[in-house]
């Protein structure tokens, strides 16, 4: 099924310091670069954040305004793109690959959306697959996306989650990419 491909790469990295976590480096490729070759067979592809140097030529945009947050991020994002279906990563997903982003377009099914778990169970809304319209709806329904939680857009969708594993775990600290 073809997809487009939205990543969230604008946050300011608090709890690294603020090193940009999108030009962090794991085995000799930056965590935006492993993003970006997961979502390799997108339609579109578009990241949300400051532009940097990648592997791959890809669009470009910002939430409006700069540091509003991944909602935020998420509408910019969205905007323009035709493919039925929409993945949706957060630049810090460095050990998220391209089988498992078919794994989750496949598992769709009849749900609004299908999302990765981190290795402790948690569902990660910045690592899912959703169908455009329902991503469009919700946030038609929350208003101003500046400032609001992905868990809050995400609250009336119908998700279905894939089992716990290391695919869904993101780097927030140091300490995160021992794991």
């Amino acid at each position: 099924m073809e997809f487009d491909a939205v990543v969230v790469a604008g946050g300011g990295s608090t709890r690294l310091g603020g090193v940009d976590k999108a030009l962090v480096v794991l085995e000799g490729v930056t965590f935006l670069d492993r993003v970006l070759r997961a979502v390799a067979n997108a339609a579109r592809t578009v990241v949300v954040g400051p532009v940097r140097e990648t592997y791959r030529t890809v669009e470009w945009t910002q939430e409006d305004p700069p540091g509003s947050g991944p909602v935020a991020g998420l509408a910019a994002g969205l905007a323009g793109g035709t493919a039925p279906v929409v993945v949706v990563l957060s630049c810090d997903l460095p050990w998220v690959t391209a089988a498992d982003i078919s794994r989750l377009v496949d598992s769709l099914g009849s749900h609004d959306g299908s999302g990765l778990r981190d290795s402790d169970g948690r569902d990660q809304w910045l690592a899912a697959a959703y169908k455009r319209t329902s991503l469009e709806q919700a946030l038609e329904r929350l208003g101003d996306p500046r400032d609001q939680s992905v868990r809050r857009l995400t609250a009336e969708l119908d998700l279905v989650w894939q089992e716990p594993a290391h695919a869904g775990d993101d780097v927030d600290t140091w300490a995160d990419l021992d794991g």
